[in-house]
């Protein structure tokens, strides 16, 4: 069975840093596109950021861009999302997905055939 795993959220004060990871059990991860998303409650899930299975490219949101690093590993079929000077808006509960239906990644969640259960990040002093 195919399965996404998050860990690593919790909480930090503002400008701290905070490395999320994702754990794939069931399929080669090296075949799919991975991304991260992030949702508020009450509001659209958010494309945070997303590495391409074809190249590596990378993708980001505006809201992330030079603040947040998307990574992967293959070989232990992991990825991870490392953020850095975080602020309050950034609090949500963060997502990682994929999918190998595209040969460039996006940041459209209707993309993503598979999903995580969601980490809490809470950024607050």
């Amino acid at each position: 069975q195919s399965q996404l795993v998050e860990s690593g959220g919790g909480l930090v004060q503002p400008g701290e840093s905070l490395r999320l990871s994702c754990d794939a059990s069931g399929f080669s991860l090296e075949y799919y596109g991975i991304a991260w998303f992030r949702q508020v409650p009450g509001r659209e899930r958010e494309g945070v950021a997303c590495i391409s299975s074809s190249d590596g490219s990378t993708y980001y949101g505006d809201s992330v861009k030079g603040r947040f690093t998307i990574s992967r590993n293959n070989a232990l079929k992991e990825m991870y999302l490392q953020m850095n000077s975080l602020q309050p808006e950034d609090t949500a509960v963060y997502y990682c997905a994929a999918d190998q239906r595209f040969r460039v990644c996006s940041l459209w969640s209707s993309d993503y055939k598979f999903w995580g259960q969601g980490t809490q990040v809470t950024v607050s002093s």
